[in-house]
Order: structure tokens, then sequence, then C-alpha cells
């Protein structure tokens, strides 16, 4: 169990020009982080954008916060232990990364503030009563946005005209996804498009999908956001430039990683927002009176190395609208 998780108390680094608001308490909170996927050093792009937006709200190491993180290690069976030492330790709030750390902080407890981040209807999956007005302990920031695959399979096609099969790589259905698949297959219909489904129950699973998948010869490879999946984005994003398979992704650096083009939310940004739950929370709003935010704004990021490397000439008009074009 040691081997498979990351157990690590950090603080906030540096000086900041909070800190003269920060020093006003001498509380020192203490945040738990929970999340499915091992914890990288130096920080991933996500992390240091939620603590950077601790150190703007005025939250120090060493002053005023201690933040525990906790990691399965991409085991999640382990979470609701891992869930249960943060209640153990009091933990002021604890901040749930994908749904199966949501679920598992949810099970532990029904009095701690919960603020998750995660790419499911929180409706749907049971987080909350409404976006609106959450009720419970849970609340956060939800990186669903209505019809956005379809608008992914839709982006593919302008991108490859003739491609007439998609292969669609996900984790294993879940009923906060069935109305994000029902539209895709609506979708798939209308662009004249067949979709071969390849789920995975978990991580030990993705080579062999990835291998079925090459096998079949499909046009192109449609990723869906889950939680394993994004984990693993640079290894599929690299599978799939290698077999010749034009990829997209809705995570925001999968371009960059090989993939031939990403379209998402900036979840950095996300990241730095959920920083902001933290702060309401410990000052004593309830979660479940704080409103589940959702993305505003799309970024379409296309790597054309990656259209080069498989001889795509990328459309004009997909250029013309992309955020990021790596060259």
């Amino acid at each position: 169990m040691k081997r498979r998780r990351s157990i690590i108390a950090l603080g906030l680094l540096g000086v900041c020009p909070a800190l003269a608001r920060a020093q006003g308490s001498n509380r020192i909170y203490r945040v738990g982080y929970l999340l499915d996927q091992p914890l990288s050093e130096p920080p991933t792009p996500e992390r240091a954008a939620f603590l950077r937006g601790l150190r703007e709200l005025g939250y120090i190491e060493g002053v005023n916060i201690e933040i525990v993180y906790r990691s399965s290690e991409s085991e999640p069976a382990f979470l609701p232990e891992l869930a249960a030492e943060l209640v153990a330790m009091r933990v002021d709030v604890i901040v749930a990364l994908t749904v199966n750390s949501t679920y598992a902080a949810m099970k532990a407890t029904r009095t701690i503030p919960i603020a998750f981040i995660a790419g499911i209807d929180p409706v749907l999956a049971g987080f909350a009563k409404s976006l609106a007005r959450p009720g419970g302990n849970v609340t956060g920031i939800t990186l669903l946005m209505p019809a956005l695959e379809p608008k992914r399979l839709e982006l593919l096609r302008e991108m490859l005209p003739r491609a007439q099969r998609i292969a669609v790589l996900s984790a294993a259905a879940a009923a906060a996804t069935t109305l994000e698949r029902q539209q895709l297959r609506s979708a798939a219909a209308q662009l004249g498009l067949t979709l071969e489904a390849r789920e995975i129950r978990d991580s030990r699973e993705l080579v062999a999908a990835l291998e079925a998948i090459a096998a079949s010869r499909p046009d192109a490879l449609l990723v869906l956001p889950t939680a394993r999946l994004i984990a693993a984005r640079r290894a599929i994003a690299e599978f799939a430039l290698e077999r010749g398979l034009p990829s997209i992704m809705g995570f925001g650096d999968y371009a960059r990683h090989g993939g031939l083009a990403a379209y998402a939310t900036s979840t950095a940004e996300q990241f730095h927002r959920l920083a902001s739950y933290v702060d309401r929370m410990v000052k004593g709003k309830k979660a479940g009176d704080l409103p589940i935010e959702q993305p505003t704004r799309l970024e379409l990021s296309i790597n054309l190395k990656t259209a080069r490397a498989l001889g795509i000439t990328m459309p004009r008009s997909v250029r013309l609208r992309a955020d990021r074009v790596i060259e």
C-alpha cells in the first residue's frame, strides 16, 4: 500500500503581496488533496495553477495553510482508505480530483466540505442536487460542457473529410456519462460516421485496447477525457502517432504530446479557480450553498508537426480558429 501512494505534506512556498493580509490570523488551515494519478514533482501545470491561486488569496506555507496530499498512484481501489485518512486528520477541506476521488471523499465524510474538479455531470453523478445549489457537502467545478464530444467529432470530420470510421476510447460507461455518449452517437449518425467503441475498466487494459484499435485500422481516434485516460494521455498520443492514427482528446495539452488536436477548456485555468472554493469554505461558507461552476471558454490546439507526419493537410478554417498551433 505504501508503495502505491504518495504521502506528502507541503505548504505553499514564497512570499506574495497578500502576506500582510494572511498574518492577521494564527490559524493554520489543513487541506487534503486527494487524487488518482501519481503526484509529480515539479507540480503539473494544473496543480501549479491551484497553488498559485491559493497564494494570490493570501495562503502562505507556515503561516496559515498546510496541504496534505494523498495519491492512489493510479489504483482507485485505495482511494476510500486514503480519504478516510484525511478525515481522521480532521482536514478543513478536501480537494478531490476526478470522479473516483470525489466518490471516495463523499463516502468518507458528510460534514467536511469537498471541492471537486472533474469532467462529469455532477447532478447525474449524485454529487449535487443542482448546479446552482448543490446541497450537501460537495461543490466545485465540472469540466463537462454540453454537447462537447459531438463538437470534437465535428472537428475530426473537418480535419479529415474522408474519414468514415472513428474509434472511440473511453473508460467503462457510467450513468453520469450516458447523455454524453448518446449525443456522440447522434452526432455520428448525422455526420455519416461509424463509431467503434473500445472501453477499459482499469489502466492495465489500456495497451491491449490501443493494440486492438490499431489492428482495426480506423480513420481516426477520439479519446474521451476520463481520469485514467487523462493520466495516460502522453502514451496514447505517442502510440497513435507511431501507428499513423490521427487522434483528438478533450484535454488541453494532448496536442503537445503528439496528438493531432485537443479541444478543451483550459484545465489550468479551472484549477486556479478551484482555489477560491477552498478560500470560501475555510472561511465558513457551506459547500452546499456555493454554485458549481462550468467552463465558458474552449481552446483549440493543433499539432502541425503531427499532421505532416500523418500526411494530413490541416484545413485553413481549422488553422484560423486554433488558439495554439504546435509547429
